[in-house]
């Protein structure tokens, strides 16, 4: 007789048979309600532009050069302002994990800090910076230091208390401690965080074009809104949507490679 157990793990072995299939499965069938809605003309082309619209607009805006111009600089903001931010938010909330007088001295402040909307500080940026690439990368940086370093602060403070203990039985002194057991053990959780929060980098990025820019993907959004191109702003969307997914997918790649054994 078949256990239950048995046949909930061969359940689940062929549900991992084929995850890129059902993923793409789930984007077509979007994609073809999408087709067939807007051919039967349920919704106005204006409100609905139909792929094909849409995949014209993308084709006219490479032979333009928009397309490739906006992606780069869109790209180039969000990985400055990110990479900036886990260069500060690795070290500091290691410390913060690893120090509780330091954790009880700067968690209120993050704490109170992570509450407020980084959108809010675009007006003093741009009094502060102006409106060149300074304050999108500093807005970036804001919006996302904070998640990353109490989440990787958090990551720290779950360290299994027993490896702590056993590098110090072995002669392990505070230094080992942190680059030799908390660092390789909060790699995977470090990686899930930033993973996470690059989304909203990509929210801010957009939030900072619209506001002060001359290029970038939510410079076209916003231009495209003024004229009533919508299959403009639907492209723009895609192109921001398979971005996100294809950096999500490189993060877990990522994950899968450097830290197998935390799978």
């Amino acid at each position: 007789m078949t256990s239950l157990g048995t046949f909930s793990g061969r359940g689940r072995r062929h549900l991992l048979v084929h995850p890129w299939s059902l993923g793409l499965l789930g984007i077509l069938l979007v994609f073809g309600l999408w087709a067939t809605i807007s051919s039967l003309g349920v919704v106005d082309q204006l409100f609905l532009p139909s792929p094909a619209a849409v995949f014209l607009a993308g084709q006219e805006q490479l032979a333009q050069g928009q397309l490739v111009a906006d992606l780069v600089a869109s790209i180039r903001r969000v990985f400055g302002g990110f990479a900036l931010s886990a260069l500060v938010a690795i070290p500091l909330g290691i410390a913060m994990g690893a120090n509780t007088t330091l954790c009880r001295l700067l968690e209120p402040l993050l704490g109170i800090l992570r509450y407020m909307p980084a959108p809010a500080f675009i007006p003093l940026l741009i009094i502060y910076f102006g409106v060149d690439e300074l304050p999108k990368i500093l807005l970036i940086f804001i919006g996302t230091l904070f998640f990353n370093t109490l989440m990787i602060m958090d990551a720290v403070k779950f360290v299994p208390s027993e490896l702590i203990e056993t590098a110090l039985t072995l002669g392990g002194k505070r230094a080992d401690l942190l680059t030799r057991v908390i660092a390789p053990y909060i790699i995977p959780q470090a990686l899930d965080a930033f993973r996470v929060n690059m989304a909203a980098a990509w929210n801010l990025v957009i939030v900072a074009e619209l506001v002060a820019a001359e290029d970038g993907l939510g410079k076209r959004i916003s231009l495209a809104q003024r004229f009533l191109r919508t299959d403009q702003i639907f492209l723009g969307l895609i192109v921001i949507g398979i971005i996100g997914l294809l950096i999500d997918l490189g993060f877990r790649m990522l994950m899968r490679r450097r830290c197998s054994w935390a799978q």
